[in-house]
């Protein structure tokens, strides 16, 4: 065996890379003094790219396919070395696997509140997350650019930059798209696209593309989402007026003896108005046509009444109810009282209503002897 034959035996002759981390960008194919053979076999496969490095010059970029690193699928690299149809000398150079495939579900977000100038609202404060993806479009050019003679580059080393890009931009396009806070949620897409178009030419300068960008949240502060919160809640409610009302008479449904109370006086009433009107149909000579009348408007609803002490609240009471709390001591003149349309809290004897109360009860008893 010649000395050429013993010493085209000692190099590679299979160039390839299988990659199972799932974040690595570029690996290079490493052999000891970077001794390549004429005429090996470099394997790129889908998904892959191979830059080819000779003496710090990019030599040749190869696309997925099985190729014979030999003079006629290696022009530039020919011209470098000017290689002879018959040179098959191992030859120093340097063989970068780029990953060209998508790198997905990568995270971003705003480190500081975004103040922007709400028409509505006025100056507010925003905060915003979602997810991009980023995929080597130009793997010569990401090669010069970022990534040098690192040996192993992972997707974790370029990620903070491209973060800071993507919420710089965030920042300038939120700022100037005067979409109002509340219709946000509704334009997420549309900031995404906007985002994303903007930021593809610094980020190809890199020889890197975003195929994906999404705003996924953005936010209030605490204290604004507490005002809006109180705000939505007012709108539901309407008409204060009679919201009111309609809590004081689920009050008065759940309130036994006010109900009854009520109940009585309203079927006592409704049967006055039975009698009078058939007494005043019949006359003399027996019953006279009926004639049309107007009925009389329905009572007043009686009044109900809330307490406060100790800082609890308790009722509501009728005013029969507080006639005979009154009798065993459990209202008093300092009691304070309220009632559906009195403004605030007042001391039963201040309310002329149950003031009368308290007038009909005879004096403490003079002391015994």
């Amino acid at each position: 065996m010649g000395i050429l034959d013993f010493l085209s035996g000692q190099f590679i002759d299979v160039i390839h890379w299988t990659d199972d981390t799932r974040d690595t960008m570029v690996w290079r194919f490493e052999r000891e003094g970077h001794e390549i053979k004429y005429g090996a076999k470099l394997t790129v496969r889908e998904g892959q790219a191979a830059v080819l490095v000779h003496e710090g010059q990019l030599a040749d970029v190869f696309t997925p396919g099985l190729y014979m690193l030999e003079t006629n699928n290696m022009p530039i690299m020919t011209s470098l070395q000017h290689w002879d149809h018959g040179f098959k000398s191992p030859f120093k150079s340097e063989i970068y696997f780029v990953n060209t495939t998508r790198f997905n579900d990568l995270k971003w977000g705003t480190k500081n509140p975004i103040i922007v100038r709400d028409p509505e609202f006025g100056p507010v404060r925003l905060r915003a997350f979602g997810t991009y993806s980023v995929k080597v479009s130009d793997p010569a050019h990401f090669l010069t650019e970022i990534v040098g003679t690192d040996g192993e580059f992972t997707m974790d080393e370029i990620s903070y930059q491209i973060r800071n890009i993507i919420v710089q931009e965030f920042s300038r396009s939120i700022a100037m798209s005067n979409i109002p806070i509340l219709d946000m949620a509704a334009n997420t897409r549309e900031l995404g696209k906007l985002v994303s178009a903007e930021i593809s030419a610094t980020i190809g300068e890199y020889g890197l593309t975003i195929p994906e960008l999404y705003v996924e949240n953005i936010s209030l502060p605490p204290a604004v989402e507490q005002v809006l919160d109180k705000r939505s809640s007012m709108g539901l409610i309407g008409d204060l007026n009679q919201y009111t009302r309609f809590q004081a008479a689920e009050a008065l449904g759940r309130d036994g003896g006010a109900g009854a109370a009520m109940q009585a006086g309203l079927g006592a009433g409704l049967g006055m108005q039975i009698g009078q009107a058939a007494a005043a149909q019949a006359g003399p000579w027996g019953p006279r046509p009926a004639a049309v009348q107007t009925p009389p408007p329905p009572p007043a609803a009686e009044k109900v009444w809330h307490l406060a002490e100790n800082g609890q609240t308790t009722g509501p009471f009728s005013k029969a109810t507080l006639g005979r709390m009154t009798h065993d001591g459990a209202l008093t003149r300092e009691t304070l009282v309220w009632t559906p349309g009195q403004d605030g809290w007042k001391k039963a004897n201040d309310v002329d209503e149950l003031a009368q109360l308290f007038t009909v009860m005879p004096p403490p008893p003079p002391p015994a002897g």
